[in-house]
C-alpha cells in the first residue's frame, strides 16, 4: 500500500508559479511509477506529468513550463508549475503505478490523493 498526500495549491495569477508536493508513506523509486494528473470541471483527469527510474513524460500543453521531481531522501514528489494559464485551473492529483514505463492511462495507477486545487485568474 502506498499512501499519497498532496499539498501546495492555491489560487494564483497567471504567469505566476506554485510548487506541488505529494508525500508518499513509502515506495522505492526503482518499483513504481509516479505522476501528476489533473481534472478541470466537466473534463476528463488527465496525465500531466509521469516519472519513473525509466521514463519521463510531459503532456504537450505543459512541456517547458513544469517539472516534474523526486526527493528520494523524503519520500516526495514534486511539481514546478510556471508561467500558469488560465487553463491549468484543475484539480492534481499524485499518483503511483507498479508500472516501471509510465502509462498516461489511469486505470494502470492503484494509489492515489485526495487532491490539491490549483486556480488561475487573469
Amino acid at each position: 500500500q502506498v499512501h499519497l498526500v498532496e499539498s501546495g495549491g492555491g489560487s494564483v495569477q497567471a504567469g505566476g508559479s506554485l510548487r506541488l508536493s505529494c508525500a508518499a508513506s513509502a515506495y522505492t523509486y526503482s518499483d513504481y511509477c509516479m505522476g501528476w494528473f489533473r481534472q478541470a470541471p466537466g473534463k476528463e483527469r488527465e496525465a500531466v506529468a509521469l516519472l519513473s527510474s525509466t521514463t519521463t513524460y510531459y503532456a504537450a500543453s505543459v512541456q517547458g513550463r513544469f517539472t516534474i521531481s523526486l526527493d528520494n531522501a523524503k519520500n516526495t514528489l514534486y511539481l514546478l508549475v510556471n508561467s500558469l494559464k488560465l487553463e491549468d485551473t484543475a484539480m492534481y492529483y499524485c499518483a503511483a503505478s507498479p508500472k516501471l514505463v509510465c502509462s498516461v492511462s489511469i486505470g494502470d495507477y492503484d494509489y492515489w490523493g485526495q487532491g490539491t486545487q490549483v486556480t488561475v485568474s487573469a
